[in-house]
């Protein structure tokens, strides 16, 4: 049997027992009495400080880093623009604090490369994404290209199985007009990703559809009956939480879909300012965090913003902190 590494990155971190052993580690007893002394001379001027240095919690109770180590920071593979080789890239990642990285299929990489540099630096690539789902839509008229996107598909969950990823990400189809209605998406996305979950089972891949502006399932209770009619196992949601703003407040998505989001596109959005840097838009973090506390959410949030070098990439990680509470 394959072991696929748990998706949360535990495999990959190292406890804090680890890395300190200690505030009196290795100190002599004579050590420790003097150290002790110290200590009770200067309380006043530490408590003092750490008073004023120690982050507050917020009015709502809310700890400083709510989701810490319960929510797993990543990007999207082509935002990242620093790093000339593999390696590089994911090193980069790795120095910026990011948790892992989400790839691509299909792609002209050499899928081994990928996996050696994710061994070194212990980032994991915990998917893909399904980069051919606009055009060989799964509700295309065209039953030719319909099967052309299921295979697609399946390609893409034989690659996250090699990557040692755990799930695909899907837009199912697109409102194009009526040869290609809201029904006929529903309908026949639905008879295409059934075909497909067999091979999803037997690799351990999961199938997340993702909420985007398709003209699908735009508010939350039709994209929760989509889900449950499905009803498989191996599939749910990547819930984008910048998408649905344009429609109503993201953290009634959240309380509507539950259970059925495994992971997190994050963007934000704004009436005044369209797409817009994290944190810059109209989203309600407090209450999404809220949100994600009450239906227990833990896993995977990946940026899906502009990219770019080594500094961009910084201000993304911080920004996902910030409004996250990572």
């Amino acid at each position: 049997m394959r072991l696929h590494p748990p998706a949360n990155g535990h495999l990959f971190r190292s406890s804090p027992a680890a890395r300190s052993s200690g505030p009196f580690a290795d100190r002599s007893r004579r050590g420790f009495l003097r150290s002790a002394a110290g200590a009770v001379i200067g309380l006043g001027t530490l408590g003092s400080h750490a008073a004023h240095s120690a982050p507050a919690a917020s009015e709502d109770g809310e700890p400083p880093h709510p989701n810490r180590g319960r929510i797993y920071k990543s990007v999207k593979w082509g935002m990242i623009g620093a790093g000339k080789t593999v390696l590089e890239k994911f090193q980069v990642q790795k120095e910026l604090g990011y948790d892992g990285i989400e790839f691509i299929s299909p792609s002209n990489y050499d899928l081994q490369e990928l996996i050696e540099a994710s061994r070194k630096t212990g980032l994991p690539i915990h998917g893909v994404v399904d980069m051919v789902h606009w055009r060989q839509r799964l509700s295309s008229p065209d039953p030719a290209v319909r099967e052309r996107g299921r295979m697609a598909l399946e390609q893409a969950i034989r690659d996250t199985y090699t990557l040692h990823g755990n799930a695909v990400l899907l837009v199912p189809g697109r409102v194009t007009g009526p040869d290609e209605n809201h029904d006929h998406v529903w309908q026949r996305s639905i008879v295409e990703i059934r075909k497909v979950l067999p091979l999803a089972a037997k690799l351990g891949v999961r199938v997340l559809i993702e909420n985007v502006w398709n003209g699908f399932c735009e508010d939350p209770q039709q994209f929760r009956d989509y889900i449950d009619e499905i009803a498989s196992p191996w599939v749910g949601v990547y819930f984008d939480i910048g998408n649905v703003r344009k429609f109503s407040p993201s953290e009634e998505w959240i309380r509507t879909l539950r259970h059925r989001i495994v992971k997190l596109d994050v963007k934000d959005w704004g009436k005044a300012n369209g797409f817009c840097k994290i944190g810059d838009g109209d989203v309600n973090w407090p209450e999404v965090r809220k949100a994600l506390r009450e239906i227990g959410f833990t896993g995977w949030c990946t940026a899906e913003v502009r990219g770019g070098d080594r500094e961009r990439l910084a201000e993304i990680a911080e920004r996902m902190n910030r409004v996250l509470g990572l």
